[in-house]
């Protein structure tokens, strides 16, 4: 079980590593603590008989809802921190995986979280290069 939980913190740090290095409010910490919460609960209701895992395992995305939710922020017509609570409810998942045993699927998620974490700065700079390009005098749509 252990060993399980610290694969759960690391692969949440991996992902909060993006978060923190592009200066958003939900860093290393807060992602690995959230997969390694997401972890313990789920290890703890497989431990103890009785227990649904489905169920806990709900229950955990209900309440990683809230945490998420806390994180979006709307000024005027734009919201802000969507895709920081969106990765806070995936690494609630990848702490589930991990603590079922499914560890290739919780590897090669938290890479594809990376990679679409790290196409944005990427797609911002070739929208803004496309915009510039492609009008004469217009702005780039903000």
């Amino acid at each position: 079980m252990v060993g399980r939980l610290a694969i759960a913190a690391i692969l949440g740090g991996l992902v909060g590593v993006e978060r923190e290095y592009r200066g958003y409010p939900a860093g290393v910490r807060t992602i690995a603590l959230v997969c390694l919460g997401s972890a313990l609960f789920t290890e703890m209701s497989s431990t103890f008989g009785g227990s649904d895992s489905a169920r806990v395992a709900a229950q955990i995305v209900t309440g990683i809802g809230f945490l998420g939710a806390g994180v979006i922020v709307r000024e005027g017509v734009t919201l802000h921190g969507v895709t920081t609570a969106a990765t806070i409810w995936t690494s609630a998942s990848l702490g589930i995986a991990v603590a079922q045993g499914f560890y290739v699927v919780a590897v090669f998620v938290a890479l594809i979280v990376v990679a679409l974490l790290e196409a944005n700065p990427l797609t911002k700079r070739l929208s803004h290069v496309g915009w510039q390009s492609a009008g004469e005098g217009e702005s780039h749509p903000e």
